[in-house]
C-alpha cells in the first residue's frame, strides 16, 4: 500500500474536528438512541431513519431521489443525494452506507456511524461542484435476512445502475467505523491476514477485492498523505471472510469497483450485532478524524 500509516500519539483535535465529532454524535444518538432498531421487523424505525437521512440531505442542499421497492408487503427506500459533475458528469463516484440495523440491535456502530459519516461528507461537499458526479446513497436492507441477496438495498440499486449503463468509477461503503483500541490483542483477522497486519485495533481499514485494488491504493494513499491517523489496506479475494461484508459487495456482483472503509466490525467490536451496540460505545473523536481524512479521499476521487 502507498504511503505509511501514522504511528505514535494523535495530534489534538482541531476546533472543526471537535465540532464534527459533536455532529457525528448527534446523528448516532438520533438513529441508534431515539429511533433504535430499524429494519422490516421494526418497520416504523426503518421509516423514521429514512426520513431523518432524507431530511438531512435536503437540509444540506442536495437533490434527493428515492428508489422505492416493495418487499414483504412493505415499501422500503434507498435515498440518493446527487451533486452533478461539471467536467465529467457521466463518471460517477458513490459514497454509500446502510441505515438499517440488524434484528435485535439499535445499531450504533453498525451502522449509524457509517450513516453519520455519510451525512457529514454530504454536508461538506454540498456547496462544491465536482468534476465527476458525486452521489451520497443511504441503502436499506443490508442486514440479514437480506444480506448478499436480491432484496439487499444496495443490490437493487447497483442492478439499476447497470441496467441504465451508468459509469460508476468508484464506490465507497462506509461500514461500522467507530470502535478503536490501543490495547495489544484487540484486533483479530481471518486467516492468513494475522501474519501481515497489526494486532492492535487502532486503525481504519480500506478493504477491496482484487478488481478494486487500484481504488484501495488510491484511497489509502490519499488518506495517509493528508491524515495523521493509523490506516491499513487490503485487496483480497472476496471469498475471504469479511472482505465482502457490506454494500460494496453488491457493486462487485454487477462489475463495478468498490471498497469498504471500516473498523473491521466483528474482528474488533465486541458488541457487533448485539443489543449492547449503543451510542456510548462509539469513539466520536476518532471517527471525526477518519471523516476528516475521508474528505480528502472523496475530493481526490471526484477529480478527473
Amino acid at each position: 500500500m502507498p504511503g505509511k500509516t501514522h504511528k505514535g500519539p494523535l495530534p489534538p483535535l482541531t476546533p472543526e474536528e471537535k465540532r464534527l465529532s459533536d455532529r457525528l454524535h448527534e446523528h448516532v444518538l438520533v438513529l441508534a438512541g431515539q429511533i433504535g432498531e430499524r429494519n422490516l421487523a421494526n418497520y416504523h424505525g426503518l421509516e423514521d431513519a429514512a426520513q431523518y437521512v432524507g431530511d438531512r440531505l435536503r437540509e444540506y442542499g442536495l437533490k434527493v431521489n428515492e428508489q422505492s421497492v416493495l418487499i414483504e408487503g412493505r415499501t422500503v427506500v434507498n435515498l440518493e443525494g446527487v451533486l452533478q459533475g461539471k467536467g465529467a458528469p457521466d463518471e460517477i463516484v458513490i459514497i454509500g452506507a446502510h441505515y438499517d440495523s440488524a434484528p435485535g440491535t439499535p445499531g450504533a456502530n453498525d451502522n449509524a456511524t457509517g450513516v453519520a459519516a455519510l451525512l457529514e461528507l454530504a454536508r461538506s461537499f454540498a456547496a462544491v461542484q465536482p468534476e465527476r458526479t458525486l452521489r451520497f446513497v443511504a441503502f436499506t436492507n443490508e442486514e440479514p435476512p437480506h444480506f448478499q441477496g436480491g432484496t439487499m438495498g444496495s443490490m437493487i440499486y447497483a442492478r439499476r445502475c447497470r441496467e441504465r449503463g451508468e459509469k460508476i468509477v468508484a464506490m465507497l461503503s462506509l461500514e461500522t467505523m467507530g470502535c478503536f483500541s490501543d490495547q495489544r490483542g484487540s484486533q483479530q483477522y481471518p486467516a492468513p491476514l494475522a501474519r501481515f497486519y497489526p494486532d492492535t485495533g487502532n486503525f481504519i481499514a480500506f478493504v477491496g477485492n482484487f478488481q478494486s485494488r487500484d481504488i484501495v491504493r488510491r484511497a489509502i494513499g490519499t488518506f495517509r498523505k493528508n491524515t495523521r491517523f493509523p490506516s491499513e489496506g487490503v485487496a483480497a479475494p472476496e471469498t475471504l471472510p469479511g472482505i465482502g461484508w457490506s454494500d460494496q459487495w453488491s457493486f462487485w456482483q454487477v462489475g463495478y469497483p468498490g471498497i469498504m472503509i471500516t473498523d473491521t466490525a466483528p474482528f474488533r467490536y465486541p458488541h457487533y450485532h448485539q443489543p449492547s451496540d449503543t451510542p456510548e460505545k462509539v469513539d466520536y473523536d476518532k471517527l471525526s478524524r477518519v471523516v476528516t481524512g475521508l474528505n480528502h479521499v472523496v475530493a481526490e476521487l471526484v477529480r478527473q
